[in-house]
């Protein structure tokens, strides 16, 4: 008989232990060390059990290993994390796409063909102008549903018609995206895929959603550190101290949230770990 977890929106679906293994593997995991965890977590099983259940004891099994996969780990938890407000999803979808090679602005009014509108991001590369809705949610179960798309697509129609009407029509093309931190209903994707709006969610589309192109940029937010208590990734977010590499060359925030002597150590050791490129974890 299989063991059924429960997801974070309700639903269950049988435990896969390769499932698990793979994303072990994937935060930096050796293989060993991934089979290891996976036959340990196993053995405490019980029908039931949360996805939230099995994260926390596959995190605590890394962090007993090294902190740095433990940190990588929790990077979708790390980005729930940065509410309530939904600037530092921004500024940080803002760095993302500069890594990418895009020039990307954040919170910009733009003129339509009939109002004036808010615009999260817009980023730009070449003759290809995006203009970007960040839907941050700080709960996993939370999809971002037909409405958004919806007021979304009617935005970009609306900025689109200026824009082919403006003098620089002939020199840039305009898009639409939404981004989310967790999922779409089924509806929106249909909607979204008709009417050629691009989505990027967490695991959405299947290849280079938001955790792979998170992954390959290798630019890991301040809350992912484990090093940090919760006040501490608030202080700092409050300081638009988004991505954990800023704080290599800015020990002063450190202060400034009350981070100092060993514990400032221990921070900026796992800092290294995780963010700097290439570095051995």
């Amino acid at each position: 008989m299989s063991i059924l977890v429960t997801k974070a929106d309700g639903t269950t679906e049988a435990f896969d232990q390769a499932k698990l293994e793979r994303s072990l593997k994937r935060a930096g995991a050796s293989a060993e060390v991934a089979v290891d965890i996976v036959e340990e977590i196993t053995k405490e099983l019980y029908s039931g059990i949360t996805t939230n259940e099995l994260y926390r004891r596959a995190f605590a099994h890394l962090r007993e290993h090294r902190r740095g996969v433990a940190a990588r780990y929790s990077l979708k938890r790390a980005i729930l994390q940065f509410g309530p407000s939904g600037f530092p999803f921004e500024a940080y979808l803002a760095e993302l796409f500069r890594a990418e090679g895009y020039t990307a602005e954040i919170d910009q009014l733009v003129q339509g063909a009939c109002v004036e509108h808010e615009v999260d991001v817009v980023m730009t590369k070449e003759k290809m102008v995006t203009y970007v809705e960040a839907k941050f949610h700080n709960t996993a179960g939370f999809k971002t549903d037909l409405k958004t798309v919806l007021y979304v697509k009617a935005r970009i129609d609306d900025i689109s018609a200026a824009a082919e009407a403006s003098a620089d029509a002939a020199r840039s093309t305009t898009e639409g995206l939404v981004v989310t931190n967790t999922k779409f209903t089924s509806v929106a994707i249909q909607y979204a895929t008709c009417q050629g709006l691009w989505l990027l969610g967490w695991e959405y589309p299947q290849e280079g959603n938001l955790h792979d192109r998170i992954d390959a940029a290798k630019l890991y937010p301040i809350t992912a550190l484990t090093t940090l208590s919760k006040r501490e990734k608030t202080a700092l977010l409050s300081e638009k101290k988004v991505l954990c590499s800023a704080l290599s060359g800015d020990s002063s925030a450190l202060v400034r949230a009350g981070i100092a002597g060993r514990r400032a150590d221990a921070v900026l050791e796992e800092v290294g770990a995780l963010c700097v490129p290439g570095k051995d974890i």
